[in-house]
């Protein structure tokens, strides 16, 4: 007896056999292809900037953190540093002698040093090769103006600044750290230099009114640890 096939049969054959032939078949348009999600995303350098180099780790410092910085000697501690004193007191044996190279050496090798005759005069900068000859030499520099006269003071570092550090250090002078000590001034009286200085400073006499005081102040700084003058002003009594 033969057994009939139910109709629905040829059917489910005729739609397997679609699919098969379609998923066999070649096909013109490649299909997108369905992006992954990450949980943790990557970025691309492309476009991006250089990646920072991080801090080492020192001193149980994490990277990236910032480093404890040690200066060097600066105009803080400028008081407490018995170089300092040691350096005026060479300008002072370089003056009393005349000695050239031992003010070249004293000279700030970064700066240079700025040198004043009047508070408000020129100031003249000149380099450790050029203090070497400032005892010896007679280029004249314009310093400004007389106070009361007005008149130019014309002259060599020789003729004009030195006979002024020679008085100053010829006299019962203090040394006063970072403060500008002064007699009674007809003017402003500052120093305008952000750095660290030390006043030389002589009071006057009694028999003169105390109007024969007289400052010096020497700007010191440090190169590589060691201090230099890097500037020297002078401050009187003016009319």
């Amino acid at each position: 007896m033969n057994r009939k096939i139910p109709s629905i049969v040829p059917t489910l054959f005729a739609w397997l056999a679609v699919i098969l032939t379609a998923c066999a078949s070649p096909t013109d348009t490649s299909a997108t292809p369905t992006p992954l999600v990450l949980v943790t995303p990557t970025f691309s350098s492309t476009g991006l900037p250089a990646p920072l180099t991080p801090l080492p780790t020192t001193g149980g410092l994490t990277p990236g953190a910032t480093l404890p910085v040690t200066p060097l000697p600066g105009s803080s501690n400028i008081c407490t540093d018995p170089q300092v004193p040691a350096l005026i007191d060479a300008l002072k044996t370089a003056t009393l002698t005349s000695d050239g190279p031992l003010l070249a050496s004293l000279v700030s090798p970064s700066s240079g040093m700025d040198v004043s005759y009047f508070h408000n005069g020129t100031a003249v900068n000149y380099r450790p090769d050029q203090a070497k000859f400032l005892f010896e030499t007679t280029y004249e520099v314009d310093w400004g103006v007389e106070p009361g006269s007005g008149a130019p003071k014309q002259g060599s570092f020789h003729d004009v600044v030195v006979p002024a550090l020679v008085q100053i250090f010829n006299q019962p002078y203090t040394l006063h750290c970072n403060e500008l000590k002064y007699g009674g001034a007809t003017y402003p009286v500052n120093f305008p230099y952000d750095k660290g200085y030390y006043s030389i400073y002589f009071p006057g006499t009694e028999a003169n009114g105390f109007l024969d005081w007289q400052t010096w102040v020497a700007g010191a700084e440090y190169v590589d640890g060691k201090p230099y003058i890097y500037a020297l002003m002078q401050f009187f009594w003016e009319p």
